[in-house]
């Protein structure tokens, strides 16, 4: 069969309280040329019943179940073998999607082959996908660079990658909890950078995510990353990143998590 032009991949762990709608959002989308992969890491909830259901409906779904518990890295990585497209849009089990968001990513990466990842705007919302606020990212690439070293340059599961650099860099199982922000790095060493200025999802908050459960080691990986795009990747650090990456590892083990939040907010604006 022809292969589809897009595949969206989906990772999802005890997803079974907002995996539905994630999915809804997927299906429905303007841009119909692509295929689902869903990959169930080992659920202990009815997560893997919820996909199979669907899969049964719709023939653009992919459905797989790790047989064992691979972590994000690794099943993202996976995922990255299985994927067909020329290019692959990341999708996580609690966010939703606008329904043109594919067909505006696909645009614009499709015009110009120098672009290895390209993201979008997103709304933090609540568990109930009740907006709390609008984040926007940098949208050029020498932009991206230019904030690189100071906070992450997209918003993960908004953003649509060229396959080729995700097959040459993939993620680092090491790194997990931080995988995208290394990945940005290595990928941004040969490919375009690039943002959208449209809103493409709904980000959901909860207790459950990553960063919220695995906040000070999320930090320090982050700080870690910065370390190593220096000294292994090839990138140079200001002296204000570097003063700042220095405040932050003072600051980690001190300062409250929802503080930090409110900080980095405040710091992104500035």
């Amino acid at each position: 069969m022809k292969s589809p032009k897009v595949s969206i991949l989906m990772p999802a762990y005890n997803a079974e309280k907002y995996i539905e709608e994630a999915i809804e959002s997927i299906l429905n989308q303007t841009f119909t040329d692509f295929e689902f992969i869903i990959i169930d890491d080992c659920s202990t909830d009815k997560t893997w019943e919820i996909i199979q259901k669907y899969s049964k409906k719709d023939k653009r779904i992919v459905a797989i179940k790790n047989e064992e518990n691979l972590k994000l890295s690794a099943t993202l990585n996976k995922g990255i073998d299985i994927c067909k497209g020329e290019y692959i849009a990341r999708m996580d089990s609690d966010d939703w999607s606008y329904p043109d968001r594919l067909q505006k990513q696909y645009d614009a990466i499709s015009k110009d082959p120098k672009i290895g990842i390209l993201g979008g705007a997103m709304e933090v919302c609540d568990e109930n996908l009740e907006i709390k606020n609008i984040r926007k990212y940098n949208l050029s690439d020498s932009e991206i660079r230019k904030s690189l070293f100071k906070y992450s340059p997209f918003c993960h599961p908004a953003t649509i990658f060229k396959k080729e650099a995700l097959l040459q860099y993939k993620y680092s199982i090491e790194l997990n909890d931080a995988e995208d922000y290394d990945l940005y790095f290595r990928i941004g060493k040969r490919y375009k950078l690039q943002n959208l200025n449209d809103i493409v999802i709904k980000y959901r908050t909860s207790d459950t995510q990553v960063s919220s459960k695995k906040s000070k080691r999320q930090q320090y990986l982050t700080l870690y990353i910065r370390l190593k795009a220096v000294l292994e990747y090839g990138y140079r650090a200001s002296i204000v990143d570097i003063l700042s990456s220095i405040v932050q590892l003072i600051l980690i083990p001190i300062i409250p998590n929802k503080v930090k939040i409110v900080l980095f907010n405040l710091f992104r604006k500035v």
